[in-house]
């Protein structure tokens, strides 16, 4: 069955000011739009055919530019839009908590780091929070549209929280001030979701 772009789940202004209505309607319906069509033409009728996006990545040819890219785009956008949802987004608690708190010491010592990972990308990328089997929590960050699920790449973890920082993120409203925009995002992260994924991964 061929990949489908998700819905939003959310109106296109639904984030303003922090994300305005523009930069999401061409952010989903052209880019992430443009990963899924890609995708699905890099696999069609390949071994990849009917594979899990998830097991595609974790077993990828990395010479394979085609599915690295359009894959990695694909996934990481998806969950862009699942952990900035504003919908009932809670707050950082939990075992979730324990485990930020184990490895930075606190919540606010964690988003600094991400924000370093976010903001020191060089060129395009993507700055990641992963959960790892045995529970820890580690920030990464990976360039272009990499991430941490394929062969050696960032932390090796799997993301529960991702941040995309390509310029057609973030361009229209903050042009090239992406400290602002990794600021912005940290404000709009829906904490249910991101503790929902730590769960499912560790039990």
């Amino acid at each position: 069955m061929a990949f489908e772009l998700p819905a939003l789940g959310f109106a296109f202004d639904a984030l303003e000011p922090h994300i305005d209505a523009k930069t999401m309607e061409i952010h989903h319906g052209k880019h992430h739009n443009g990963y899924t069509n890609k995708l699905n033409a890099a696999v069609a009728g390949t071994d990849l055919e009917g594979k899990s996006i998830e097991d595609i990545l974790a077993n990828l040819d990395m010479n394979n530019s085609a599915v690295r890219n359009n894959g990695g785009g694909f996934y990481n956008h998806r969950l862009f839009w699942e952990v900035i949802n504003p919908e009932d987004k809670g707050r950082l608690s939990g075992s979730l908590l324990e485990a930020v708190n184990a490895a930075y010491g606190s919540k606010d010592a964690m988003l600094e780091k991400f924000a370093a990972a976010a903001g020191t990308r060089f060129g395009s990328g993507w700055a990641w929070l992963c959960a790892h089997k045995d529970g820890k929590v580690e920030v990464c960050s990976s360039p272009n549209q990499d991430n941490p699920l394929m062969p050696g790449v960032g932390c090796g973890g799997t993301p529960i929280m991702g941040i995309d920082v390509w310029e057609h993120a973030y361009y229209l409203n903050y042009q090239n001030r992406r400290p602002d925009y990794v600021k912005a995002f940290t404000s709009i992260i829906n904490w249910n979701v991101v503790e929902k994924k730590y769960e499912a991964l560790v039990g």
